[in-house]
């Protein structure tokens, strides 16, 4: 209705195209405006000035011969001082970013192994938003932002890759069992060595008090019994911890020993 009677009104963050008889006369910025259409003013459409965004799905094939599917988020804008560009030089804006995307994706991605792709998501989106935003300063646009978002191997791949890297975790894993298992041996051998060198140390003492506690028998009896040799003494220890050792394996239950009169033995030594 306002247009019939020559007004206009453009809302913030627009900008409206102004025509004179067909070509391009002025940029209106936001607010109210008149325009004589009886003096061949007239509109020729709105452009917005806030931030967009395109998601591009790229497919490409990496150096190791790999198909991954790409995702790009393009964020741009119209600049309100290139406004006549932006609105006169592109008959579709997301096309031509997207045939651009395109370009830059798979110029770059086949020189990548596909590891290196997933490293180098941020330089792949570097460079294609510095190939944007000199070609699209041309027409108008800005190029706010660029983001590579997704990167989507086939699926048969990605099974593969996952299988690698499950058996990587299991050999990790095993690695680490065995170690704790190395350790653990390391641990119980120096604990049997430090056990049986205590026993040793153990038993030399014991040895050597029993050799003390004879040589002051020894000397006691010698002392006592005038005329005893050291053989007497030595015979007479013997026959008692013989008589000692006969006692104490007679008093157990579980024993069963089987003693042999060793006469016999004299005796077949005396017939041979």
């Amino acid at each position: 209705m306002g247009q019939a009677f020559g007004c206009i009104q453009v809302d913030q963050s627009t900008v409206a195209i102004k025509e004179n008889f067909g070509k391009y006369d002025d940029v209106l910025g936001p607010g109210f405006h008149f325009m004589p259409w009886c003096f061949g003013s007239q509109l020729a459409g709105y452009l917005s000035l806030r931030v967009q965004q395109l998601d591009i799905t790229c497919e490409s094939k990496t150096k190791d011969n790999v198909f991954v599917t790409l995702v790009a988020s393009i964020q741009y804008r119209a600049l309100e001082d290139k406004a006549a560009d932006a609105f006169y030089k592109l008959s579709n804006t997301k096309e031509q970013i997207q045939a651009y995307v395109f370009d830059v994706i798979r110029a770059t991605v086949p020189t990548l192994e596909l590891d290196k792709v997933f490293e180098q998501k941020t330089e792949i989106a570097k460079t294609v938003g510095e190939r944007l935003e000199k070609v699209m300063s041309l027409y108008g646009y800005e190029i706010v932002q660029t983001l590579i978002v997704d990167v989507e191997p086939d699926d048969q791949v990605k099974s593969s890759m996952n299988e690698i890297n499950a058996a990587s975790r299991l050999r990790e894993a095993a690695f680490e069992k065995a170690e704790g298992e190395k350790i653990l041996q390391i641990k119980q051998a120096e604990g049997e060595a430090e056990s049986n060198y205590l026993a040793g140390l153990g038993i030399a003492r014991q040895r050597q008090a029993i050799v003390e506690g004879l040589k002051e028998s020894v000397i006691g009896f010698s002392t006592s019994v005038p005329g005893a040799s050291t053989k007497d003494v030595m015979d007479m220890i013997l026959i008692t911890q013989y008589f000692d050792t006969m006692k104490a394996i007679s008093v157990s239950a579980n024993s069963s020993a089987v003693f042999i009169p060793h006469e016999l033995e004299d005796a077949t030594s005396e017939q041979r």
